[in-house]
């Protein structure tokens, strides 16, 4: 566990140590830090990101381009559906075999 000793600003602001915000994705556009005051008077700061980071592979360049492909499919009607998973395997043959 880490310590870190900062200065709290005439206005109440505080500036988080760089290391501390990098590990935490703080430096990134959007993240913001819930503050919650414990019973005992203690202060606890809880990073929290506009975009989850067990999420964030999907906001990445390359996902985004494949969801823009997919929605462009749809669009032009490029897909199939199966109403079971047995017909899907066998969508999925047909068009290993052709």
């Amino acid at each position: 566990m880490k310590s870190y000793h900062v200065s709290v600003q005439s206005r109440g602001t505080i500036a988080l140590p760089a290391d501390l915000r990098r590990r935490h994705h703080l430096d990134e556009p959007g993240a913001q830090v819930r503050i919650v005051e414990q019973e005992d008077g203690s202060i606890e700061l809880q990073p929290m990101l506009a975009i989850p980071a067990d999420q964030r592979w999907f906001w990445s360049e390359r996902w985004q381009a494949m969801e823009r492909e997919a929605d462009e499919d749809v669009a032009a009607g490029r897909v199939s559906r199966a109403v079971d998973v047995d017909e899907f395997f066998e969508m999925l043959e047909r068009s290993r075999d052709s």
